[in-house]
Order: structure tokens, then sequence, then C-alpha cells
């Protein structure tokens, strides 16, 4: 079933046509052309993930498009926006997902995000990227960490303030370099998602204990990841917050480039049960009976 979204004034009547997407080559080929800040939604066309995702498309005057993907992989719950701010607001008015999840958004799409989600981190970031003839590898004392490590791995994460749940697939599926001292785990980098098929990754969760900072552990888990990483996947991509100065120097000596900003926060749905989503899906379903769609005018 397609929706298609009116808008009127007095000046102008915008139609927005909303379709679920379920051709990998397709998508794949409507998210080629920022591969970069596409990374993790692209990772989700993995056969492996693609079943456990939901992607909403948008269209409307003018060939505007914009796409929503909602996700349950990996770490967990995910929305990814791309596209006119328009047509991302009209998909999120019928179909906002999760009550929890976490939110990867250019800054266009942060006000029609913001409509029907509290962020809990409005601070923009940078996205970067690099690859194998981009890549500057250092020497240091990282070392692959296993499923063996979790328990340092959930006490050093705990550090930055909650528990930790990580778990054996978590070091299955991904990616995790850590610095030991005496026993203890000091540093750590790992990824968010890894896709040999589609062949991107997307490296995160670098954290180093705040009394082992300025020892260079940063830049020796993450090169390792990335390292590794780059021998699989033509491109690797971390999202580090604007400002950091000290964060983004450590990524810049290893290779890694900006390439976009964009928002990376928990979303919280400001509505808890839905109702008003649902309310809207099933007026718009009956206002398009006739013809199969579901039409909303505003």
């Amino acid at each position: 079933m397609t929706a298609t979204i009116s808008r009127s004034n007095e000046d102008s009547r915008a139609e927005f046509t909303v379709r679920r997407l379920a051709d990998p080559g397709a998508l794949r080929e409507l998210l080629a052309s920022d591969r970069p800040y596409a990374a993790y939604a692209i990772a989700q066309l993995d056969p492996t993930r693609f079943r456990q995702s939901e992607w909403l498309e948008a269209v409307g005057p003018g060939g505007a498009r914009g796409i929503v993907v909602h996700s349950n992989s990996g770490l967990g719950r995910a929305l990814f926006a791309d596209g006119d701010a328009r047509a991302v607001e009209v998909i999120l008015s019928l179909h906002p997902g999760s009550r929890f999840t976490f939110g990867s958004l250019r800054p266009e799409h942060r006000s029609p995000v913001e409509r029907f989600f509290l962020l809990g981190r409005t601070r923009t970031m940078s996205r970067m990227a690099t690859s194998a003839d981009a890549f500057k590898p250092i020497d240091g004392p990282a070392i692959r960490l296993t499923a063996a490590d979790i328990p340092e791995i959930n006490r050093l994460y705990s550090l930055e303030g909650g528990p930790a749940y990580y778990r054996p697939a978590h070091m299955e599926e991904g990616v995790y370099y850590g610095v030991f001292d005496n026993g203890k785990l000091v540093s750590i980098a790992g990824t968010h998602v890894v896709s040999d098929a589609e062949g991107v990754a997307v490296v995160g969760n670098v954290f180093t204990h705040p009394r082992y900072r300025g020892r260079g552990y940063a830049a020796s888990t993450t090169g390792a990841v990335t390292a590794l990483l780059l021998g699989r996947c033509p491109l690797v991509v971390l999202t580090v917050e604007e400002g950091n100065d000290a964060a983004q120097s450590v990524y810049s000596k290893l290779g890694y480039t900006h390439h976009c900003s964009l928002h990376e926060s928990p979303l919280i749905r400001k509505e808890p049960l839905g109702v008003l989503s649902a309310t809207r899906r099933l007026l718009a379903g009956w206002r398009g009976r006739d013809s199969g769609t579901e039409v909303v005018r505003r």
C-alpha cells in the first residue's frame, strides 16, 4: 500500500506518496550518491540484516524525495533519515518507529525529527571517512579483543555513565581492539556495524579511562580497528563531535577526513503509545480506500 500526503495553503498544494521499499538493489542505488553519510543504512542491506529493517520512501512535488530506515540490529534500534526534509517529516508523521531509538540525520532533518522525538544530544557531529589509500597506520599496544574480554569491556564502558551489556555476539559481529594495563582494560575502540557484503564499516565506541588519556591509546585502538576493517571494506567511517579538536586530531592523523555534518543522538518518541500516528494511518487509509492508498490532507 502507498500513502499520499497532501498539504495545502492559499498558494500551493503538495502531495507526497509514501511507500515501503523492499528491493535491496534499488535501495543500494538510492543511497549510492553519498555512501559515507549513509554507511550505517547501507550496512542494513546486508543479507543477514535486511529483514530486520523497514525502509520507507516519500516522493513529492518536483521529485522531492526522502527516505527513513527503521532498523533493529547490531547494538540496537536505529533511525536513519536522508533526502528532502519535508518528505522525511511526512514519513515520520505516519511511521515514527520505536519509542526509543538512535537517530542519524542531517542538520536539515533536525526540525522535522523534533516534531516527533526528543533528541538526547543536540550538538552537531562530524562524519569522517577513510580508505585504504588515505589510511595512515601507526604502531601501538592495542590487541584484538574476544568474547573472553567481555567482563573487562563492560566494566570499562560502564565508566561512561551507565551499565554496559556487551555480549559474545557483539565480538563476533564486530571488531574491537583494546589496551590493557596490569590486566585491566583501559582503552577500547570498536564498531557500530560491519558489512563485508556491502563493503562498509562504521567505527565507534572509542573510550579511554580518564586516568590513561593523553598516551596515544585512542589512536592505537582506533588505528588497529581501522586497519583490520580496511582489509575487508573499501569504506570505513566514524563520527566525532564537532569542536572536539583532540579527537578530530587523532582521527586526522590516521587518515580520516571530514565528509559532512550530521546529528547522531538517542531519540525518545514524544507520543509514548503511538496513538496519534496510528490514527493518522487509519484516517489516511479510509480517505484513500478507493485507490488503495493512504491520503492525508493538511
